[in-house]
């Protein structure tokens, strides 16, 4: 089969927003290929490897792709994402020359080669992100492993916004939590915080795609029990009291890895829905939106406790 590509040079900063723009556009798949510069310090502190060499992608740049069945009219999703993306300048983003352009290839070029560059990473002290069709032995008997076929549409977990979650619920997840991660897409952060001793997660998404990724994902690690996935704009289910949904509310914990731009539409409904005390572990804040999240973050009635960071990203802990 025959897929249209379309390609855009741009920033990091931009690259979740206008990835979404091409799943809304209605690409079968998105890829993401940032910075692999020679001056880009690759972490190893949780015993990564690396088998495949950096890429010459300016510093701080990246290129998307987006798969387009061949029946699509590309002229029509080009015009359609071209203005989407020149928005962003009034959200304080920048998508640098954001040059777009389109090209048909086969199938076989696409659909399963970005598998090779997938391979098992440890995220964090005990957690180790699997695709299911490679082999991976634990390193120790603490080791966690999280199974994922993300598809061509949802995260491997490799991004630094999606271990930067991980990383705070290992830190601060005691046991026996009630949960809502908010955005769930292929449910990593649900799954991550179950293995970690979380009681069960509601995972949301509005996507419904994403909705059947994480239920298959959940299942796939043998916690459809612990995991209720269920299709939300946000936390629009705050006042729906339905045993359905798993967990009982105000809950003990809510992650988002979401964009700081959204994250700032919904932070009173998360005060509102965690218990007193409670955790928001709100992750995907690109560096020049700390203090604009910091700011909405207090003024709801959070105290931040912590703050992590990776590259230019950053995830903030803060407790209600």
């Amino acid at each position: 089969m025959i897929w249209n590509e379309i390609t855009i040079h741009t920033t990091e900063e931009a690259v979740e927003m206008i990835s979404n723009f091409l799943h809304e556009a209605g690409a079968g798949g998105v890829s993401i290929e940032e910075s692999g510069t020679l001056n880009k310090k690759r972490s190893t502190e949780y015993g990564e490897l690396y088998d495949q060499p950096l890429n010459d992608i300016p510093e701080g740049q990246a290129v998307i792709k987006g798969y387009f069945a061949d029946t699509v009219d590309m002229t029509e999703v080009t015009n359609t994402i071209h203005p989407r993306i020149e928005e962003l300048k009034e959200f304080g983003i920048d998508a640098g020359k954001a040059d777009i352009s389109v090209q048909q290839v086969d199938e076989d070029s696409w659909a399963n080669a970005w598998k090779q560059y997938f391979k098992p990473l440890k995220v964090s002290n005990q957690l180790v992100i699997k695709p299911t069709w490679e082999e991976y032995v634990p390193a120790s008997p603490a080791e966690k492993i999280i199974e994922i076929d993300p598809g061509m549409a949802f995260g491997t977990g490799a991004h630094p916004t999606t271990s930067l979650c991980l990383r705070a619920l290992e830190q601060y997840l005691q046991g026996g939590e009630e949960i809502i991660d908010v955005g769930t897409g292929s449910g990593i952060l649900a799954i991550g915080a179950v293995k970690l001793g979380a009681k069960h997660v509601l995972a949301l998404d509005l996507d419904p795609v994403a909705v059947q990724s994480a239920e298959e994902n959940s299942r796939l690690n043998g916690l459809e029990r612990d995991i209720t996935v269920y299709e939300s704009d946000l936390l629009s289910i705050l006042d729906k009291q339905d045993n359905a949904l798993g967990v009982s509310m105000p809950v003990d914990v809510v992650v988002a890895n979401i964009l700081a731009e959204v994250i700032l539409l919904f932070v009173g409904d998360v005060y509102q829905g965690l218990k007193p005390g409670g955790l928001y572990i709100a992750s995907g804040i690109w560096k020049n939106k700390e203090e604009i999240v910091e700011k909405a973050l207090k003024e709801a009635g959070f105290d931040i406790i912590d703050i992590h960071r990776e590259d230019d990203w950053l995830a903030f802990v803060s407790r209600k």
